[in-house]
């Protein structure tokens, strides 16, 4: 179904508008940069703009008006473009991903091209993955979510596309600015200074649309999802404008220096460093579990009211654990304690959400067994028990002091990310995909079966790995000879770890073999639709919030 065909001839023009300001904005970016990623990123953008004008500029005369009938339809036509979207990000970023895996083991194979280098390319990964792949996934779901348990269309038809594609554009800027070397030289490698200022606009829009939506909602109870995901854009939003306050050394380029130094710099770091695990990686795809878990299941969430308390445990707790990363360094003692307590207390709101989830499938263990979509989500919750747990324990000191620096915290991250994310992220697609294409099924539903046990399997092998790794790594740094010298080179560590890296490859490898089935299916299943997509925004906003 045409994207222009539910717009209105004045919504249009707004998006023809919208468009022509990118493209002036691209264009008064390459104009001033003249070289560099800030030319190129102005390009991309005047690109974009000019595109979309015609875009809309030709619907203008092509299509007709929309029926009425639409003000009484779910608006799903951005819940699609984000879930197409998600899973191209996904098959780009695992699949950087397992290449860097397999550099790990094999470095001669590094092409003699700086942007193939390690340190261009991890940021790519990790940025494709958590915000290109997670990121429009939960903007996706969000969308849909709010509609089904507000009863309500979306406040108005332009901004979830701009936020959509903006924020595709911002994800666009990132992965070639990394590979072209520009970041601000962070923890999470963030892009520069115009990037930033790019996404608070994309942000904040988001926020505007998801409160003006829910205000105006026919049912009068705000479900729990929503809660979780009004914190997931909130905070996201303080935590993005607050770490990525900076100065740029001039208009016409990317460079510029932070306003925080030292031990203040690496505070405000992991304070959001650890509030983005926080409320990007948990309470977003939170929302989403709690959704599309009692719904795929048939059953109602097992306890309400103990989801609301997990909700404010998770918001209250989470805000104090960042300086956990800062063990042993200049941050004051007792700051390094104070966010160590609050890590090991997160343990109780966590669970609470994870022994949630599980008790709501309570009775409904048959359908776990032959649904593997909704199998998806079980395992999602029960690697979200895990890797908090894990995260609780690696928090305290001494642990910390045997984990920190190892390839053990690189396996409860992705016993985090592969585990818990992107698990209950592929559960959601396949729910979705079906309904928003006007489907009963996947085209294979077999390949759905085929595509758990591959994540299943690349994920235990993945982690499994790492953690063997990291202990490994940790024990023989830490290791003295009777004469009080180290009993072994930092080199022999590296040796040591080649057999857990090449089995970190291959789990990398299977994981993304499942996510590129998920795709090829996914994609059969939006062809075999055809026409019945238009029948995909049904039911009526007017039917009990579901």
């Amino acid at each position: 179904m045409a994207v222009t065909a539910t717009l209105t001839s004045t919504e249009r023009q707004i998006g023809i508008a919208i468009s022509a300001g990118l493209a002036i904005l691209g264009l008064a970016m390459a104009a001033v940069a003249k070289t560099g990623p800030m030319a190129l990123h102005g390009g991309m953008a005047l690109v974009l703009g000019i595109a979309l004008v015609f875009y809309l500029g030709g619907a203008l005369y092509d299509h007709p008006e929309p029926t009425n009938r639409r003000h009484a339809e779910y608006y799903d036509a951005p819940t699609r473009f984000g879930i197409v979207m998600t899973l191209i990000w996904a098959v780009a970023g695992m699949g950087v991903g397992v290449w860097l895996a397999a550099l790990m083991y094999w470095p001669e194979a590094t092409p003699a091209v700086p942007w193939t280098s390690y340190g261009r390319l991890r940021p790519v990964h990790t940025s494709g993955v958590i915000f290109g792949f997670g990121g429009n996934a939960l903007i996706a779901t969000s969308f849909y979510v709010l509609q089904r348990t507000s009863r309500t269309r979306l406040a108005d038809a332009v901004s979830p596309w701009f936020v959509l594609i903006g924020f595709n554009l911002f994800c666009l800027w990132a992965a070639t600015g990394y590979v072209m070397g520009q970041t601000q030289s962070k923890e999470y490698a963030e892009p520069e200074w115009y990037a930033d200022l790019w996404l608070v606009l994309v942000w904040v829009t988001y926020f505007v649309v998801y409160i003006r939506t829910l205000a105006r909602r026919a049912e009068p109870h705000i479900y729990v999802a929503n809660w979780y995901y009004m914190a997931f854009i909130l905070v996201v939003a303080m935590l993005h404008i607050v770490n990525n306050l900076a100065l740029p050394v001039t208009w016409g380029a990317g460079e510029s220096f932070t306003i925080w130094s030292g031990v203040q710099d690496a505070m405000i770091q992991w304070w959001y460093g650890h509030n983005a695990v926080a409320f990007f990686l948990t309470a977003g795809f939170l929302g989403m579990l709690y959704y599309f878990l009692p719904v795929r299941a048939q059953r109602p969430i097992w306890s309400y009211r103990l989801s609301i308390l997990s909700f404010w445990g998770i918001v209250f707790f989470y805000m104090w654990a960042g300086s956990h990363h800062l063990h042993y360094t200049a941050l004051p003692y007792w700051v390094q304690t104070l966010g160590m307590t609050f890590s090991v207390m997160l343990l109780v709101p966590s669970w609470a959400s994870a022994g949630n989830a599980i008790a709501t499938l309570n009775g409904a263990w048959d359908k776990v067994r032959d649904d593997a979509t909704l199998r998806f989500m079980f395992v999602a919750a029960v690697f979200y028990g895990l890797s908090t747990f894990e995260g609780s324990f690696l928090a305290i000191r001494p642990i910390n002091s045997l984990s920190h620096f190892t390839d053990w915290t690189v396996g409860h991250v992705h016993s985090g990310t592969l585990g818990w994310v992107a698990m209950i992220v592929f559960g959601a697609i396949y729910s979705l995909v079906p309904k928003l294409w006007g489907r009963d099924d996947m085209a294979w539903p077999k390949a759905v079966e085929w595509h758990f046990w591959l994540a299943i399997a690349g994920t235990l092998i993945y982690v499994v790995s790492l953690w063997n790794a990291g202990i490994t790594q940790g024990l023989m740094w830490r290791a003295y000879d009777e004469g009080g010298a180290l009993s072994y080179s930092f080199i022999e560590s590296v040796e040591a770890m080649l057999p857990y890296y090449a089995a970190r490859t291959l789990g990398g490898g299977l994981f993304l073999a499942g996510a590129f089935l998920c795709t090829v299916n996914c994609r059969a299943t939006m062809r075999a639709a055809g026409d019945r997509v238009d029948e995909a925004d049904r039911p009526l906003a007017t039917q009990p919030a579901e």
